[in-house]
């Protein structure tokens, strides 16, 4: 599935629209704008909670959760010492976790569960603003995939400007 994240340039903390292939609006993540720490909802366009992203304040790299349903689904966190490129981990319950590696800085990226790629992000496409297209494969958890999206673009690029 294709989807094209974009992040609101005017808005109260860090909201995203997200459309899926033929452009219509699909979900929706609103960023709290009074939080300690980052603090967003993925919701679908009726207005029901799919993931709530919070992320863990006092760690020495970035480090998120997502939660659905009131339980942890994953730990999404920026690896500190990566030598040759930036990598992300979501640590999922059960052998399922992803990884995702690439270029954070240009939004150029890929996540993969073992050998295999599941998704991949990129900014090559679009030139205003913070948009950027994300395929998925088939079969695998949206929702999961695109917070985790979320979460490298706020570990990565925060709305001050500078790159992280």
């Amino acid at each position: 599935m294709r989807y094209v994240l974009k992040q609101k340039l005017l808005s109260w903390g860090d909201d995203y629209y997200i459309r899926d292939g033929d452009g219509r609006e699909v979900y929706f993540v609103d960023g709290k704008a009074i939080s300690w720490g980052g603090q967003l909802s993925l919701k679908d366009m009726e207005g029901n909670e799919l993931a709530f992203i919070k992320q863990k304040l006092l760690k020495l790299s970035p480090t998120y959760e997502i939660y659905r349903s009131g339980e942890l689904a994953a730990v999404v966190k920026k690896e500190l010492f990566a030598l040759l490129h930036h990598r992300f981990t979501v640590d999922v319950p059960g052998p399922n976790d992803l990884e995702a590696r690439g270029d954070f800085l240009d939004h150029e990226y890929v996540f993969t569960r073992g050998d295999r790629e599941v998704a991949t992000v990129s900014k090559r496409w679009f030139s205003l603003g913070d948009t950027y297209g994300v395929e998925i494969a088939d079969g695998e958890d949206d929702v999961l995939i695109l917070a985790s999206a979320v979460v490298v673009d706020q570990a990565c690029h925060r709305d001050d400007g500078k790159r992280h």
